[in-house]
C-alpha cells in the first residue's frame, strides 16, 4: 500500500485524540478490533489496536505505506493469526470461530489474482467450488453478481480480453460470490485510469446503499472519501483517529481530509513527558 496522493511537508507535532464509533442499536458491529498487536521479529507492525465500525456502512483505513494497513488486512483475513488482542466479524471471533468469521468476508487483493487464461464464468464457478457451492446454486449466484456488477454480457469472455476496471469488478463479483456481510478491499482502483476509478468508487457506493453490506476499503486517494465515510487512521502501526470524517476533522481542527492526514498520520506523537 502507497502513501502516494497526499501532500507532504512537516507540521508541528501535537497530541492526537481518538473519535470511536457509537454502536448502532443492538447489531454487532461489522467488525470490532479490541487490543490487536502485531510483531515480526522484534519489529511491531502493530500497536494496541482497537477500532469498531458499524454494520452497513463504508470505513476507510488511511494511513501512510508501512503504517500497519497491511497487517491488519492479513489478520483479518486469517492470513496471519492473532498474536494479541481480537478481532470479531459480525461477533465471531477470528481466532475462536474463524470459519463462521470467514465466512462473513469478501475479499479484493490489491493484487489481481484472476485466471487470465480463463473465461469470467471459469474464474467464478472456481471460487464458487472453493466455497462448496453446488452446481445449480453456483449457476444462479454467478448471474446475480455479474448482473450486480454489471458484467454479465462479459460472462463467456476470456479475462485477459477485459480492461482493468472490468477485471476490478469481476472480482468484486468473485468475493460477493458467498454473500459476505464484510467487504474487503484493499487498495481496489490502483493502477486504474480516473474514469474506471471513479466507477469503481461509485459502484461501491451504490452496493453499500443498495444491499446494506459492509466495507472496509483502504486507500490514499482522498477523492475516495466522502465526508460521511468512518475512517480509521494509523501511524506507525497504532491507531490515531477512529470516527466519522467529519468528526475527525471537527475534532481536530482540520479543513479537509488532507489536513487531517498530515496531522494523524504523518506527525510524531508527543510522549506524555514531552508535554507536562
Amino acid at each position: 500500500m502507497s502513501g502516494r496522493g497526499f501532500l507532504g511537508g512537516h507540521h508541528p507535532a501535537r497530541k492526537m485524540e481518538h473519535i470511536h464509533p457509537s454502536p448502532s442499536g443492538n447489531e454487532p458491529a461489522a467488525i470490532a478490533v479490541q487490543g490487536v498487536s502485531h510483531s515480526y521479529g522484534r519489529h511491531q507492525a502493530l500497536k494496541n489496536v482497537s477500532f469498531s465500525i458499524p454494520p452497513g456502512c463504508i470505513a476507510v483505513l488511511l494511513g501512510l505505506n508501512g503504517a500497519g494497513k497491511t497487517t491488519l488486512f492479513s489478520l483479518i483475513s486469517r492470513l496471519f493469526a492473532v498474536q494479541s488482542g481480537s478481532i470479531r466479524i459480525f461477533d465471531r471471533d477470528i481466532g475462536r470461530e474463524p470459519r463462521e468469521a470467514l465466512r462473513r468476508i469478501g475479499i479484493v487483493f490489491q493484487s489481481r489474482t484472476l485466471d487470465l487464461d480463463l473465461s469470467v464464468r471459469q474464474n467464478l464457478a472456481y471460487h464458487a467450488a472453493l466455497h462448496g457451492l453446488g452446481r445449480t446454486e453456483t449457476r444462479q449466484r454467478i448471474e446475480s453478481v455479474l448482473q450486480t456488477v454489471e458484467m454479465e454480457t462479459r460472462i463467456k469472455d476470456k479475462v485477459r480480453s477485459l480492461s482493468g476496471g472490468q477485471m476490478r469488478r469481476i472480482e468484486i463479483a468473485r468475493a460477493l460470490l458467498h454473500e459476505p456481510r464484510l467487504l474487503l478491499l484493499d487498495e481496489p482502483t490502483v493502477g486504474l485510469d480516473i474514469q474506471s476509478r471513479a466507477s469503481i468508487v461509485a459502484f461501491i457506493r451504490k452496493l453499500v446503499a443498495d444491499k446494506g453490506i459492509s466495507v472496509l476499503w483502504a486507500t490514499h486517494l482522498i477523492d475516495e472519501v466522502y465526508a460521511g465515510d468512518h475512517t480509521v487512521m494509523l501511524r506507525q502501526g497504532a491507531v490515531t483517529a477512529a470516527g466519522l470524517l467529519r468528526d475527525v476533522l471537527t475534532h481536530t481542527g482540520s479543513a479537509n481530509v488532507e489536513e487531517a492526514f498530515d496531522k494523524l498520520c504523518r506527525e510524531a506523537p508527543i510522549s506524555l513527558e514531552a508535554t507536562a
